[in-house]
């Protein structure tokens, strides 16, 4: 009996001098520093994690909340979950406080619809505009008055997503990627050899073949994007150019958009083909004084510029 009497009084002694001994770990300030300061145990914490002040406690659960006040906040240390309680507020004040919960969850959703729906009717002014461009002023007028509102809904919008899609693909870089794997066939034709440049044949047999990649530009959505919103304008500017005598509308527009395709690719195809001969034809060269000086110094441009370029030197 005497002896749990000992271990109790024992065990309230230790508990005074923890008592005493305070120190918030927020502020890390004791008994001493402040003796009216309102101290609390939020955790199951022991020893230096043990005891917090109120006030600090608070500024610190505010900052983990964010402006959420329901927000649950645990313990750093033993993630224990705090035991937060409100006081009564009134009807009033818990009606205004579900309403600005659900407009904050809301807000995002609505603000993604705000766009969505700019974006299509931008879309849809972009494809009225074009059947203007592309019927004419008083044609397309009167096709759009004479038609349905669903199908207008409907294809208006579906234009500049069409002509996107169809400046996805890269046909111009299929015919470049078949003419330079099939180099030696394409030699035979010799309007074709004319008119695009092949890098010459290596007919030394103890110098292996170079095998370079196929040059091909990045997907830029940026430049897809314009290209395919100005198509249109090109394809009625290239008919009014080279088509004036015919009479239709559509007929010219897409004849003339037609021919401005394939003078744009074949320009890309030459262009992409010197580049791949350019880069054929490079060597690299050893490092050597004179080779530095002879190619650094020529124009003032940089030495790995014109080792890039030593096949037109050569």
């Amino acid at each position: 009996m005497n002896n749990y009497s000992e271990d109790g009084a024992q065990n309230n002694r230790m508990e005074r001098q923890t008592d005493e001994g305070r120190c918030c770990w927020v502020c890390f300030a004791t008994n001493d520093d402040d003796e009216l300061a309102e101290w609390v145990q939020p955790c199951k914490c022991s020893g230096t994690a043990r005891w917090v002040h109120q006030q600090c406690l608070q500024r610190w659960v505010d900052e983990k909340q964010k402006g959420n006040s329901f927000r649950r906040v645990n313990c750093p240390q033993c993630q224990t979950e705090y035991i937060i309680v409100f006081p009564a507020m009134g009807t009033l004040i818990g009606v205004l406080e579900g309403i600005d919960t659900m407009v904050k969850r809301l807000s995002p959703f609505l603000a993604a619809s705000v766009m969505v729906g700019s974006l299509y009717w931008t879309a849809v002014t972009y494809g009225a505009v074009t059947v203007l461009q592309v019927i004419g002023h008083k044609e397309g007028l009167q096709m759009m008055e004479n038609s349905d509102a669903l199908v207008l809904l409907i294809g208006l919008p579906a234009i500049p997503v069409a002509l996107i899609m169809g400046r996805m693909i890269r046909w111009d870089d299929m015919i470049l990627r078949f003419i330079q794997n099939r180099s030696g066939s394409a030699r035979k034709f010799p309007l074709l050899s004319l008119v695009l440049p092949f890098p010459e044949e290596n007919t030394d047999d103890t110098v292996p073949n170079q095998n370079v990649a196929i040059l091909s530009d990045q997907l830029s959505g940026t430049r897809i994007f314009c290209g395919a919103l100005l198509l249109p304008t090109f394809s009625a500017i290239f008919g009014r150019l080279f088509f004036e005598s015919i009479q239709n509308n559509v007929h010219r527009t897409l004849i003339g958009g037609l021919t401005f395709i394939v003078i744009k690719g074949a320009f890309k195809i030459y262009f992409k083909q010197k580049q791949f001969v350019r880069r054929r034809q490079r060597k690299i060269l050893d490092y050597t004084d004179d080779n530095l000086s002879r190619f650094s110094q020529r124009d003032n441009r940089p030495a790995a510029r014109q080792l890039a370029a030593v096949g037109q030197f050569l």
